[in-house]
């Protein structure tokens, strides 16, 4: 185009009279393949330095449209009617960047690699905005070609997909057909179902330099410190800096990393004797992760499971010990492809922290991964951290691994690799092979892992040692033809055998559930778990003082739970479980992904996890309660308070978070944290506060 299109959201400009949409969307919910209902068109145009992505959307009702979030980022605009489109830049029909947007102007982007991996913290600087007419609504997108990495030339074919959803029909339709198998996520990932899209130029490479720099105060409170720290003020500064070095390679800096601005952590209760799992929520650690997914295993997991499969990068352990932040000196990440590699390095630089204490530590991660067949990959993996969490020599890791996916639902996952730790000697391999296939009506996995007593990942994560693991599980989910509200039965069966290094039975798992789906979204569930666990030494549980007596214990437990969709003014998943619990028994109520819309600014997500445990060695009872509230002035301004109380900890705590993205790329985080002592007398003692005011500014030259 001549001229720069006005990101207004009016779509009253000469293309969209002159130029015939595309059109033509294809359900994939709920009647897979059909036309959708509601007409969508989209166009796409460009000029030396955005590309343009525009859509209407015409709405039979629009008085039924379900908008109920503005805040950027937000999981809930996918839960609403919105758009979204995705990029595969490089045309390698694997790897993509999202981006979407609802009625309100909330908006949300990402990156996915290997159709399934996908990181909701890739944060590019781009334009959008949204209008209304008589019949329905529209969307006009302008996204930099600086903000993107792509193939070397000017004339580029990337691929492209649009996804519509309709949520009062509860329909879900794409630009091309894609099977329901997917679901929606897989759906938008799956690039090697896009369109293509040619005929357009990109600029030449010229310099593309950001450079970001904060500055950051804060006033402090920690009586849990020798010796107590009582509102000690500071004052901070540091830079980051993210560099081009080809079309799609670059190159991230930064020096004096502060993450003050980052939500505190969900609290949980462990009623196992394994590892807990915290998400990242580092920005810095965020972006381009899923290049660093070994062996099929997660690590961008927005929950606290990640599963037994080690994650071989699990960046929680740079710049964190335990729950106090470890100040990070510099580092720096090389991400990108080159041909068909893919290729990551991160290399961080801790400093010594006394209050911990942990010396200055150097952390190294390296990945290579090259792609084979149309949708496979082999790679290989390795990292050094230069002083072991105890203090004492270094520790080393190197694995190979191969994914491999054949038609849309299968694939196979595979990988072998081994730890040397100071100290530490023999079992020290890891391996697993995964099979996975999963139709729309059928699913199928089948996994063994192995897991040495020695295997030991210091920059990663190991929920458990010492185990060989088979799994396996059987899916059948038949769509229903005879009753309209209901969209698919589905019944699972699952069994879960876990044996030590010397072949000792330690865990034992039969597991069904029969599920009911409805074309609301709404969806109901019954279950039933035998569980076989064998204890070698005494088991502390949950924090409490009470602890399990050795032994082998066999238990059964039964699970009723009811989700209620998201298009609803309250939302949530309600569980209730009972049964039998090593010696005794135990009752479980859990409400959690809850959602109550006061307004389209303003909303409360309550959760709730109560266990009742009786045990011959004692009877304790674990409650965290805990709530969110959002009030979101514009799409790039709003308040945030996380409250948490969680009896078992005695522990009450709130983090209460203002952000403005006042210009694109720069932000205002005002952030305040508080952590009290609920057994102490009178009122909950103070245990830590802060108080923090952080500021960064983005250019880009």
């Amino acid at each position: 185009m001549a001229a720069p299109l006005r990101i207004d959201g009016r779509l009253d400009e000469s293309i969209y009279s002159d130029v015939r949409p595309i059109s033509g969307f294809v359900q994939m919910e709920p009647y897979a393949g059909r036309p959708a209902t509601e007409r969508t068109e989209v166009w796409l145009s460009y000029d030396q330095r955005n590309i343009y992505v525009s859509f209407r959307a015409w709405e039979s009702e629009p008085s039924r449209a379900v908008a109920n979030e503005m805040r950027r980022d937000s999981g809930n605009i996918r839960q609403g009617d919105c758009i979204g489109f995705s990029f595969d830049t490089f045309h390698d029909r694997r790897n993509a960047v999202q981006f979407e947007i609802n009625p309100l102007g909330g908006r949300t982007d990402g990156q996915s690699t290997n159709e399934r991996q996908y990181n909701a913290d890739w944060n590019p600087v781009w334009d959008m905005a949204v209008g209304k007419f008589d019949g329905g609504w529209t969307v006009e997108v302008s996204v930099p070609f600086k903000s993107l990495r792509y193939t070397p030339g000017r004339e580029q074919v990337w691929g492209f997909q649009a996804r519509r959803n309709n949520k009062w029909k509860n329909e879900i339709s794409y630009l091309t057909a894609v099977p329901p198998s997917l679901g929606i996520g897989r759906g938008s990932f799956s690039a090697s179902l896009y369109a293509s899209a040619g005929g357009f130029e990109a600029p030449p490479q010229a310099l593309n330099l950001e450079i970001k720099p904060y500055v950051i105060s804060d006033l402090s409170t920690d009586r849990t410190a020798t010796p107590v720290v009582q509102n000690d003020p500071g004052a901070d500064a540091g830079l980051d800096v993210k560099y081009a070095l080809t079309q799609g390679l670059t190159a991230d800096l930064t020096y004096n990393t502060d993450f003050a601005q980052v939500e505190a952590d969900e609290q949980q209760v462990n009623l196992t004797r394994f590892n807990l799992f915290f998400p990242e929520k580092r920005e810095f650690f965020l972006e381009n992760i899923g290049l660093f997914s070994f062996g099929g295993a997660g690590g961008t997991t927005t929950t606290g499971d990640a599963g037994d499969t080690p994650i071989l990068f699990y960046s929680r352990r740079i710049g964190l010990n335990g729950s106090r932040s470890v100040p990070i000196l510099a580092g720096g990440r090389v991400t990108g492809r080159i041909g068909r590699y893919t290729i990551g390095g991160v290399n961080i630089q801790t400093r010594a922290d006394s209050r911990a204490p942990t010396p200055s530590t150097n952390f190294l991660m390296l990945r290579a991964r090259r792609d084979i067949l149309r949708r496979s990959s082999v790679g290989v993996i390795a990292s050094n951290r230069s002083v072991t969490q105890s203090g004492i020599g270094e520790n080393r890791v190197l694995g190979v691994d191969g994914a491999f996916a054949f038609f849309n639902n299968l694939s196979f996952n595979t990988y072998l690799a081994q730890s040397a730790t100071t100290g530490r000697s023999g079992d020290d391999v890891s391996y697993r092979a995964q099979m996975e296939y999963t139709g729309d009506r059928y699913g199928v996995q089948a996994e063994r892992l192995a897991i040495g007593a020695n295997f030991n990942p210091e920059i990663g994560y190991v929920r458990r040692f010492d185990m060989r693991k088979n799994y396996g599980q059987f899916r059948f989910s038949p769509r229903s033809t005879a009753v309209k509200a209901v969209r698919k039965f589905s019944s699972i069966g699952t069994v879960t055998r876990v044996a030590n290094g010397t072949g000792r039975l330690e865990s034992r798992l039969f597991d069904g559930e029969f599920a009911v789906e409805l074309q609301n979204s709404d969806r109901f569930a019954v279950g039933a778990a035998n569980d076989y666990e064998f204890l070698a030494r005494p088991f502390p549980i949950a924090g409490t003082s009470v602890s399990i007596a050795p032994g082998a214990y066999h238990f059964t437990t039964g699970r009723v739970g009811y989700l209620f969709g998201q298009q609803r003014p309250v939302s949530g998943n309600l569980l209730i479980e009972r049964g039998t619990f090593y010696s005794g028994e135990r009752t479980a109520f859990t409400f959690n992904r809850s959602r109550v819309n006061l307004s389209a600014r303003f909303s409360v997500e309550p959760s709730l996890s109560v266990n009742r445990v009786h045990l011959r060695e004692g009877n304790f009872t674990t409650t965290v309660v805990g709530s969110r509230l959002t009030y979101t002035m514009t799409p790039l301004m709003f308040v945030s308070a996380l409250m948490q109380y969680n009896a078992t900890a005695a522990s009450m705590s709130a983090n209460v978070r203002f952000r403005w993205v006042y210009r694109p790329g720069s932000e205002l985080f005002l952030v305040f944290n508080e952590d009290r002592d609920t057994l102490a007398p009178g009122f909950p003692d103070t245990r830590n506060r802060s108080i923090v005011a952080k500021m960064t500014a983005w250019t880009r030259l």
